[in-house]
């Protein structure tokens, strides 16, 4: 597995204009691998983070992106990559980790008369129960207190007929306790949730 980071400038009006919506950076990450011709194709993990007054794309591979591609929206045309396992294989069960995550939470509701439909959890408590919900069957648990949403919003996403709908997209930034290694290494190498194509469920953690 592979950690790759490029900067995003977002002072380039070209850059903002090529990357108006989720499907660019999707794009972007995808063309990244060119020798993965693969159908279905390997999933990539990939998320925005902004540190410092500055936009980084995040990406988790199970082979190493070609870096001149994946870099060409920074300003000095470059991406950088290391390798993932040491650092996976170094995770232990009983350990408690800073963690940043993005989601898409959503409810399912049936309605009378018609398919159940999906929507997205607007409530920030309601969105702090979605990641508690989901917690346990991924690994780690969480404490109330422990962690919190630090973003939220609803970002461009265009989709098949060029169609623009907006994406719920919510990030959350605590401390969390892995409780079952191998099912906190497939959550971190494979992700969770939905919309993962589209910037979320890429969890990543450090050592508290």
């Amino acid at each position: 597995m592979y950690l790759s980071r490029t900067e995003i400038d977002l002072n380039n009006r070209k850059n903002i204009k090529k990357l108006s919506h989720l499907g660019a950076f999707h794009s972007l990450v995808e063309d990244s691998f060119p020798g993965d011709k693969g159908e279905p194709r390997k999933r990539k993990l990939w998320r925005l983070d902004k540190l410092g007054g500055k936009t980084y794309l995040i990406v988790v591979s199970e082979d190493k992106p070609d870096l001149e591609i994946l870099g060409k929206f920074s300003e000095n045309g470059k991406a950088e990559c290391k390798s993932y396992d040491k650092y996976l294989s170094s995770i232990e069960e009983g350990e408690k980790y800073l963690f940043r995550v993005t989601l898409n939470p959503v409810v399912a509701r049936k309605e009378e008369n018609a398919r159940g439909r999906v929507y997205p959890l607007l409530n920030t408590r309601d969105q702090e129960k979605f990641l508690v919900n989901r917690s346990e069957k991924h690994g780690f648990s969480l404490k109330e207190g422990d962690f919190k949403v630090v973003e939220k919003s609803f970002v461009p996403l265009k989709k098949h007929g060029n169609k623009l709908v907006d994406l719920n997209k919510v990030s959350y930034e605590g401390i969390l306790t892995v409780k079952d290694k191998e099912l906190f290494y497939q959550t971190l190498t494979k992700g969770f949730g939905k919309k993962k194509a589209y910037g979320c469920g890429l969890l990543t953690v450090i050592k508290a």
